[in-house]
């Protein structure tokens, strides 16, 4: 089976996203600006993709939970945009427009680790034109709960 991903794919994972109990697919699509998730259907089949927006030149992902909801977050570095976005999972395989965070230049790498020790998962970008590694802190993240929380 082949399946259809955007403009040059560069990276991808497969993780269970939906809580289905069955691996996904989430690939980074580097020319289209875009990360597709293909939900798999069972039997080894996939959904067509559906794409989120990312940075410019998006170029490797990490997924884990950022936010401490139990679900698979999306990270992805954006080498062109000279940032990291992070996509939250919102339930059934969906994600919510992701939040950036600035990095060195050129980030090409990342990882994610509770860093620190303080139960929190951290995001750690390798900046390919900066010869550096950076770290962000996620348990010094806000994220925005919409009105009257």
């Amino acid at each position: 089976m082949i399946y259809s991903t955007g403009s040059y794919p560069k990276f991808l994972n497969a993780v269970d996203i939906n809580g289905d109990g069955k691996p996904d697919i989430i690939v980074v699509n580097y020319v289209s600006n875009n990360v597709g998730v293909l939900l798999n259907t069972g039997n080894g089949t996939f959904s067509a993709q559906t794409t989120y927006l990312t940075g410019t030149g998006p170029f490797g992902l990490a997924i884990t939970d950022v936010n401490g909801d139990g679900k698979p977050d999306i990270i992805v570095v954006n080498s062109g945009s000279n940032n990291v976005g992070v996509l939250l999972n919102i339930g059934s395989g969906t994600f919510s427009a992701q939040t950036t965070y600035s990095t060195g230049s050129n980030p090409g790498c990342v990882a994610a680790a509770d860093a620190n020790g303080d139960g929190k998962t951290d995001i750690i970008v390798a900046n390919l034109a900066s010869n550096n590694t950076g770290i962000i802190f996620t348990g010094q993240m806000t994220y925005s709960t919409g009105s009257y929380p």
